[in-house]
């Protein structure tokens, strides 16, 4: 039975069982009468979509809620008792009362009043009832930007890198490397935590593995408050994943078919009755990507002092994947206020790949050899997560305590096999075979305390325990062996383990329009690493690093006016290396470029600052910020040569200054066309010299300074209710160092979305890359070597997507005169503490 089999059965059984459970609740359900009614004005007209919660006053399981039809009709079944009766609607005030249900039957008409002035339309929650409506995409909040994904209708049908490609603030490189205001040391969390849905260090895999139908909204942290973990220098990204709140059985169920082939089917369910709700998302599909790589480089022989070598690389690797996911849970409320939920994730990635790789080397004198190297491999990747959580309120003041507990498992297995021929004849044959194992327990405890009206004390204690095992074997083959032998400086065995204390405590309050918070966050560290190798000349490793740290965050705000105000906020971070950037040998997948990690390799830091301002209309939206990032002990990527291989190491090196102004806006031009776009505009300055006569034959400087653009704009244009599309534009500025000149980048991509089926589908189309231009080009001086270098992770593709809603529940619309069924296919979703 192989994997994919495995987890087609774990899935079906975790679904089968969670029915079973859901209609034995239903099957002890009280007997319940019909009841109606009708909801008019006081002249007596009906009020269309208006939302009815009967509340029960001696049990909340008993509750229910229903929607008035286009006649302002409703119905639904009850238990007799005493009810609170909510009505709201758009445009109308709340109105509340209480009825005794002891028979079916119509119990009359209701009347509401109009508001004096029309209200805000904003998603509202109404005790489980959600009436959606269409939200600006981005918002400002103290601590954070949230954006909102469900109207890019490009990155429909695709996955999570194609989301964040959108999104302000956000770049993601060719390589699917992911970066915030041009740094690349971004935290990623889903729901507040660490996920299995990620991987281990998986890259664009990983975040291709999280279909774009099942976000809710992403949440950039670019200064996180001490409330936060401190990694992530560049911030953090926190992915909320959808759970519906609406009452009843919901779901929808998304399919993609597209070129690079690619297919895709995703859904989302969700129940919920009384005091349980239960949700489950998955999915998979099949996927093929495209690499290519070239690397022209010219060698300096300075011992002859005039010969030179050129060797001329083409890489091209092609990727045939299928990824599987699915995630079900489910929330319990005890009582009113102590509830309990609980979920499970499990995730399998599974890819083949094959790859090309040539090399032309030729002598300025003469003569050359012109080599070919043919790779086939596979990964096999499965991960799982269990987390558990209660939250309490002690009153209806807001004092209140949450405790979570999450369990991650990973396992992943890469197989390679590499031949190389020389002049098209035999040279050398690899196999290599590299094991991962990862396990990691995340506990968490945050108590909240108002303290009158405007203030609040937060506190909370984290524990996070990360271990890691590598297993890697390489071994070869040559003309003068029929056997294969390993090479014994790249066949290891590693262990990693990290485990990290910190507590936090944080007071936010409001003086008139000044609203501040102070916060600090101790983290005491301790990373254990064991390395060995059969390499007879290189020692053992057994490594303990211990750090203790001290993080304050300071955030101030100034209300202008109503939804205008100024942001001020301060904030140190830490830089962990990644466990595999410590290894010292953890890829050989090409004896030309080789990356080497770094024992030696210590955390960075860095103190961040920015001043921002906030205005917010009805049809316009600005966020200009002014920010400076200084960090310490930087970590930069050290590219050096020996013999004709390139080895690429991390290391610590000097400082490193950033500083810019980061405008995010979204403008309502008119009904029919709308704006999204940033623009960030930054100067940098990197210093710092790298002496190891080992590997350089002289020290290596890292300065550079310059100023760069990155820059990105969606418009919308909304042809009818039903039917909309977009073109969105990107562009990357040119950045120079002393040794290094990237070229600038663009792209454009384009988007169509259709409502079809009386609002209940959604048609959509896009193209990723139209003119084929996303690719990432370098050049890299030193005194040793000149290599021009080109990277295209992905050519220009497409693909149709089909969104199916059923079974809404109560089914909770606008009314038509609001209500833009192009805006929201999702629910809502409420994120627990971090």
């Amino acid at each position: 039975m192989n994997q994919t089999e495995i987890i087609s059965i774990f899935t079906r059984k975790t679904l089968g069982l969670t029915l079973v459970l859901s209609a034995a609740a239903l099957a002890f359900a009280q007997d319940k009468v019909g009841v109606s009614g009708t909801i008019v004005t006081k002249n007596n007209q009906p009020v269309p979509y208006a939302s009815v919660t009967f509340s029960n006053k001696a049990s909340k399981l008993l509750s229910d809620a229903a929607l008035t039809d286009e006649k302002g009709q409703y119905k639904l079944d009850l238990a007799p008792g005493n009810y609170d009766i909510t009505v709201e609607a758009i445009d109308y005030q709340k109105s509340v009362i209480n009825k005794q249900i002891t028979a079916a039957g119509n119990i009359g008409a209701l009347s509401i009043d109009p508001e004096t002035s029309a209200t805000n339309v904003k998603t509202q929650d109404i005790q489980g009832v959600t009436i959606t409506v269409a939200a600006k995409p981005y918002k400002v909040e103290l601590d954070k930007r949230t954006y909102d994904p469900s109207q890019d209708i490009v990155s429909k049908g695709g996955n999570l890198q194609d989301v964040l490609a959108n999104v302000p603030s956000v770049s993601v490189d060719t390589d699917g490397t992911v970066s915030m205001r041009g740094s690349s040391n971004v935290k990623f969390l889903i729901n507040g935590k660490p996920s299995a849905l990620l991987g281990i260090d998986d890259g664009a895999n990983a975040l291709q593995s999280i279909p774009a139908d099942q976000i809710e909204r992403i949440e950039v942290i670019t200064n996180p408050s001490s409330k936060f973990e401190a990694s992530g220098t560049a911030g953090i990204l926190n992915i909320i994943l959808k759970k519906s709140k609406k009452t009843g059985f919901n779901g929808s169920v998304t399919g993609t078919i597209g070129y690079l082939p690619q297919t895709n089917l995703n859904t989302n369910l969700s129940w919920r009755k009384g005091n349980l709700t239960w949700f489950l998302n998955g999915g998979g599909g099949y996927r093929e990507s495209k690499n290519t790589n070239r690397n022209n480089a010219t060698y300096f022989n300075a011992a002859a002092g005039t010969d030179r070598t050129q060797i001329n690389q083409e890489s091209i690797s092609e990727n045939k994947n299928d990824n599987y996911n699915a995630s079900t849970g489910l929330v319990y409320d005890i009582s009113d206020k102590t509830s309990v939920n609980a979920s499970a994730t499990v995730r399998t990635f599974e890819s083949d790949n094959i790859g090309n790789i040539t090399y032309d080397e030729r002598l300025l004198n003469g003569g050359g050899t012109f080599t070919n190297r043919f790779n086939t491999g596979s990964n096999n990747n499965l991960a799982f997560q269990g987390d558990f959580g209660l939250d309490h309120k002690f009153d209806d003041k807001g004092q209140n305590l949450s405790l979570s507990l999450s369990l991650q498992s990973n396992r992943s297995y890469n197989n390679t096999d590499v031949t190389e021929t020389d002049n098209n004849v035999f040279a050398l044959q690899n196999m290599i075979n590299q094991t991962t194992k990862n396990k990691t327990l995340v506990g968490k405890a945050d108590y909240e305390l108002p303290i009158g009206e405007n203030s609040k004390i937060e506190a909370g204690y984290r524990i996070d325990i990360n271990q890691n095992n590598y297993d890697n074997d390489v071994s070869e083959r040559n003309v003068f062996s029929t056997n294969f032998y390993f090479l014994n400086s790249y066949t290891y065995n590693a262990y990693y383990r990290e485990m990290f204390n910190a507590g936090y405590v944080q007071f936010k309050s409001k003086i008139g329009k000044v609203a501040y918070q102070l916060g600090l966050r101790n983290e005491n560290s301790k990373i254990d690493i064991k390395y060995s190798n059969l390499d007879y000349y290189t020692p053992n490793i057994d490594n303990t690093k211990n750090y203790n740290n001290l993080f304050p965050s300071v955030f101030l705000s100034y209300e202008v006016a109503k939804d205008n105000q100024f942001l001020l906020n301060y904030s140190r971070r830490i830089d962990r290396p990644r466990s595999f950037f410590l290894i010292p040998n953890p890829s050989y997948t090409d004896n030309q470029n080789i990356f080497q990690g770094n024992i030696d390799l210590n955390p960075s830091y860095v103190d961040s600052y920015e001043f921002g301002y906030s205005i917010s209309k009805s049809k316009f939206t600005i966020n200009p910020t002014l920010y400076y990032r200084h960090s310490t002990d930087d970590v930069k990527m050290l590219v050096y040569s020996i013999g004709d291989a390139f080895y690429t190491k991390p290391i610590n090196l000097g400082t490193d200054d950033r500083y810019g102004l980061d405008l995010n806006f979204n403008f309502d031009a008119t009904k029919w066309l709308k704006f999204l776009g940033n623009v960030d505009l930054f100067g940098y300055k990197t210093t710092g010299i790298y002496n190891d006569p080992s590997i350089l034959s002289e020290p290596l400087s890292f300065e550079g300074t310059g100023f760069s653009t990155r820059a990105r704009l969606t418009s919308t244009v909304k042809i009818d209710k039903t039917f909309s599309f977009q073109i969105q534009g990107f562009y990357r500025g040119g950045q120079k160092t002393q040794n290094q000149d990237r070229k600038d980048m663009y792209a454009i991509n384009f988007g169509a979305s259709k409502t079809v089926l009386n609002g209940n589908g959604t048609l959509s189309f896009n193209i990723q890359d139209i003119f084929n231009t996303r690719s990432m080009r370098s050049v890299t001086n030193t005194a040793a070597f000149s290599r021009d270098s080109y990277m295209q992770w992905q050519p220009r593709q497409f693909a149709l997507s089909f969104t199916y809603r059923f079974k809404q529940g109560e089914k909770i619309e606008q009314p038509k005169r609001k209500k833009d069924i192009n805006a929201n296919d999702g629910g809502d979703d409420q994120q627990g503490p971090m």
